[in-house]
């Protein structure tokens, strides 16, 4: 079902990290070849402070050792990492203590001159703490990234930087499949991204779907996000974002709405999206459900229903809801049959 991967698409609207995630599912599920995969992640790692994982895998698929020029890069690395660890090292020291960051107040304003005042810590080391989490974060080394981000945002006062900041917070989150916290980092980003009415059209329409994007690893794994993505994707803005720039997201929609059952009443709204889109949007998700909802044609329901076990147990942000999707669907159709009766 290699045809119906969307990857390369959710690929153009995620950090380069979060779709590593997506390579490994892909490569357990045999849908390409295991060197095309390997490349795949090697093109990746070039880009990323990963070295060490892009030199394994060169070695993996050339039978040879790596250039000089990663092995160059690697040292050059590693210098610039304990560099921005010595700039930040006296803010970093600072978090460590418990007692210390305790006595932060909750107004970022009162804090810079008490850091100042009794810690030596200023604006200097505040930016330095930003430039280390996010070397830490293209290094791999998600948990210290995590970290130091979320300290980073209670102490600066810098929106476009708290902005940035919060994306790969959220990106780390997701890499360490902590899925509460990720939720929490998901509705603060949605927060920022919605008050933020002076940002250009453009900007706002590409971090929107950005996130929505993001978001189907959080959706898919957290307890409660068959009923957030509903809530979000739905909603106007992000639903426009949907056919202007991300009509393949309507598949995970379907999903979500076929799978929850206390939330069917959705179902109108989406099928009247499927229609709207049904000139760019075409796979079995969105067949089957015009098999059912459109064209009551059960015999061909049946047929995609087929199609769609193949298609969900290959898709990798649906993965953990596979076991549940298809009975839930499976019962749909006898109900409509019997709708379309009366």
């Amino acid at each position: 079902m290699a045809e119906h991967d969307l990857t390369a698409k959710l690929a153009k609207s995620m950090d380069r990290h979060l779709v590593f995630p997506l390579l490994e599912w892909l490569s357990a599920k045999e849908l390409y070849p295991e060197d095309q995969i390997q490349q795949g992640k090697l093109d990746l790692l070039n880009k990323t402070n990963m070295l060490d994982y892009a030199m394994e895998i060169y070695t993996q698929l050339n039978n040879r050792d790596p250039p000089q020029e990663l092995k160059e890069r690697r040292t050059e690395v590693v210098q610039n990492l304990r560099k921005l660890q010595a700039q930040a090292d006296s803010i970093v020291q600072f978090l460590s203590d418990e007692n210390l960051v305790k006595q932060l107040k909750q107004e970022k304003a009162q804090n810079l001159p008490w850091l100042q005042r009794e810690h030596n810590i200023g604006s200097e080391q505040i930016d330095a703490l930003y430039q280390y989490a996010k070397f830490q974060f293209d290094c791999g080394n998600y948990s210290e990234a995590a970290e130091f981000l979320y300290h980073y945002r209670t102490l600066s006062t810098n929106s476009e930087r708290n902005l940035s900041a919060l994306w790969g917070k959220l990106a780390a989150e997701i890499l360490l499949q902590d899925w509460e916290t990720a939720m929490d980092s998901l509705t603060k980003l949605k927060s920022v991204i919605d008050d933020n009415n002076f940002a250009p059209l453009l900007v706002q329409l590409q971090q929107r779907t950005w996130l929505m994007h993001w978001s189907l690893f959080v959706f898919f794994n957290h307890e409660n996000g068959r009923n957030a993505i509903i809530d979000l994707f739905f909603q106007e803005r992000f639903l426009n974002a949907i056919q202007t720039n991300a009509q393949h997201l309507v598949r995970y929609l379907a999903v979500a709405a076929v799978v929850n059952k206390r939330r069917r009443n959705v179902m109108k709204d989406l099928m009247r999206l499927i229609e709207q889109e049904s000139y760019q949007v075409s796979d079995p998700v969105t067949d089957f459900l015009q098999c059912l909802f459109t064209n009551y044609d059960f015999d061909g329901a049946q047929q995609k229903l087929q199609e769609c076990e193949q298609v969900i147990a290959t898709a990798g942000s649906l993965s953990s809801s596979h076991c549940a999707i298809l009975p839930s669907w499976a019962v749909i159709i006898p109900h409509i049959g019997c709708q379309g009766c009366v």
